[in-house]
Formats: C-alpha cells, structure tokens, sequence
C-alpha cells in the first residue's frame, strides 16, 4: 500500500492505466537552518543547510510513504518512496508534469 504524504494528488500511468494516489493529509517537510551571511547589493543574505525531516508517519508494515524527493533524500527510511520527474515523467504541452510513470526506493 502507498500513502501519498504529498499535498497534491500524484498520478502514475503505466501504459493503459492509471493510478491515482490522493494526498494522505501528511505532509512532511525537511527543516532548514538559516545563518545570516551578509548582504548583496543592500539585498540580505542567508546561507540554508537542512535540518531534520519533521513530520513522518511511523513506519506500517507492508505501508511505503510517498514525499517529495528532498524529503526522500534527507531520510534513511526504506519505506518511502518519491516521484519519478525525470526524463520519464508525462508532461503537457507548457512542461509541467501531469503523470509519472514510476517510483523511486531505496
């Protein structure tokens, strides 16, 4: 089973079909850490590292969380997976992606 923790539905076509996985109503996020770092041209300037995932589910059995690839990153858990918007992703005709056509694990 797979939870969408993203806040948009996320559609995978394979072929003919096509799977359609509703936001789950979680939706975790990676924290950042901002420095001050000065100024561009009177603009203010921050250096940003990640910081922690915050807002995960606790691992199911036989349950994989579906989140954003920068969640998908700063996590060790096996039982996530992300979107697929590389080079095989379906876009429209103005590039923005209307369907992918798999997942990516660990």
């Amino acid at each position: 089973m797979v939870k969408n923790c993203t806040p948009h539905p996320v559609v995978v076509r394979m072929g003919e079909k096509e799977i359609v996985l509703p936001p789950c109503g979680i939706v975790p996020r990676v924290g950042t850490v901002e420095t001050p770092a000065g100024e561009i041209d009177g603009i203010p300037c921050v250096t940003q590292t990640l910081g922690d995932v915050e807002g995960l589910p606790t691992p199911e059995p036989g349950v994989y969380y579906l989140v954003s690839s920068l969640v998908f990153q700063a996590s060790d858990r096996h039982d996530l997976v992300c979107p697929d918007t590389g080079k095989t992703c379906i876009r429209d005709n103005q590039g923005r992606i209307t369907a992918v056509t798999r997942l990516i694990r660990k």
